[in-house]
């Protein structure tokens, strides 16, 4: 007997294309985030019984920022991205995966993201690609969440 669709989906892992990025209250269009990381510092204590006892090692939860890249095609309408790496503050940033329907499954949140970089795409006249542009941003107090199930119309998976 086959299982429910809804245990199939949660048998497989998510699918890594389908994201949203929202800055602030700005949700924007990106085709690729790389570099999001969260690390905790460690200190490894040796004490005058750590033959015997071992040693203790401690997690700090330090605010370490990290830089974050997003890549995304180059059109018109992106000035309130623009608008952020002129300015100095910090800002939200929320990175949601996605399920096949559009929903939130996962979401990644950035507590303070600051501009650091904005790369221009190559531009080549003999090349037919699309432009693409890099917007360098340093992040800290990355946290992790599952989001809960909306059910779907119709009460079906």
């Amino acid at each position: 007997m086959a299982a429910p669709e809804t245990q199939r989906r949660a048998d497989y892992p998510m699918v890594a294309y389908n994201f949203r990025v929202t800055v602030g209250a700005v949700t924007a269009s990106f085709s690729e985030v790389s570099g999001l990381s969260r690390e905790h510092e460690t200190v490894t204590y040796r004490h005058g019984l750590s033959f015997r006892e071992g040693e203790v090692i401690t997690k700090f939860h330090l605010a370490k920022y990290a830089p974050i890249t997003l890549r995304r095609g180059v059109f018109r309408g992106a000035a309130p991205l623009y608008a952020w790496l002129e300015g100095a503050g910090e800002r939200p940033l929320t990175i949601t995966l996605c399920d096949e329907r559009g929903e939130g499954v996962i979401e990644w949140r950035v507590a303070r993201a600051l501009a650091r970089k904005l790369e221009a795409p190559t531009f080549d006249a003999s090349a037919g690609e699309v432009a693409v542009e890099a917007l360098e941003v340093m992040a800290a107090g990355i946290s992790v969440r599952e989001l809960p199930r909306t059910p779907s119309p119709g009460g079906g998976p």
